[in-house]
């Protein structure tokens, strides 16, 4: 099931695969992501969502296939809290300012107008004043918000969030909504894991159903159908992890926009 984009191409999957060790946790994947999409990944607990964003990002090389950004492409990737050292002792402000790396590097000496953006980033996220909290005496929120703002900083062309709205209160929800709904105005690509259907289909305009293979990808509304959802579940209770890849090694699942 391919679809066409006006816009071009930012990131482009050919027949990917994904996974660790012998096991595959995200199969044939094909497809596409154009400038500007605001695309939900949505799938089962374990279908390999969180496993997708780390190939985008590069931190897992893939076991077949590929993954590839369009040249020049500012990568921002958010992962999950879970993942977040919290004990380690920094500040907010020190949390934040690591968005300058991409830009600086680590020795790099920041600029005014480099504390400029920080003050700035930290506003978009109603953080002023906390610049000087230790990241173990926020909230899950708090915390949420001054990683947002640090993915702000780095003025990426592509973001990648895992869970983003995971165990946070409502009204930080709302308010980081509206961050990422300001990125998809200023024509970012926005891929985002998310578990919330309601918020899916009231925020994101495009939607990837994962169940280890790709069940449906389009639009949000198409892809939010009873029997995808149920396909998605059967496939996941389907999937042997002992088995091997696939019967059909050269078969594939043509999603996105259109090659």
């Amino acid at each position: 099931m391919a679809h066409t984009h006006s816009s071009p191409t930012c990131l482009r999957f050919d027949d990917l695969t994904l996974g660790y060790g012998p096991h595959p946790a995200v199969h044939g994947l094909t497809g596409s992501v154009a400038h500007g999409d605001l695309l939900a990944i949505i799938g089962p607990n374990g279908s390999g969502k969180s496993t997708l964003l780390k190939g985008i990002v590069g931190s897992l090389s893939p076991m077949a296939g590929s993954c590839e950004h369009t040249d020049g492409c500012r990568v921002a990737y958010l992962p999950q809290q879970a993942d977040i050292d919290k004990t380690f002792p920094a500040t907010v402000y020190d949390l934040v300012k690591l968005g300058l790396w991409p830009k600086r590097g680590l020795l790099g000496r920041m600029t005014q107008a480099d504390r400029a953006a920080i003050a700035r980033s930290l506003e978009a996220v109603g953080l002023e004043g906390f610049e000087k909290r230790t990241i173990d005496t926020l909230s899950g929120g708090q915390l949420q918000r001054a990683l947002f703002a640090r993915v702000l900083l780095q003025d990426a062309d592509l973001i990648l969030l895992d869970e983003p709205f995971n165990a946070i209160d409502t009204k930080t929800v709302d308010d980081l909504v509206r961050v990422i709904e300001q990125w998809h105005a200023e024509d970012r690509s926005v891929i985002a894991v998310m578990h919330d259907l309601e918020l899916v289909r009231d925020h994101f305009p495009k939607t990837m159903l994962l169940s280890r293979e790709p069940i449906a990808w389009g639009a949000t509304e198409d892809v939010l159908q009873d029997d995808n959802l149920l396909k998605a579940r059967r496939f996941h209770a389907a999937w042997d992890e002992d088995a091997a890849w696939c019967a059909d090694h050269n078969h594939s699942h043509n999603h996105g926009q259109a090659a």
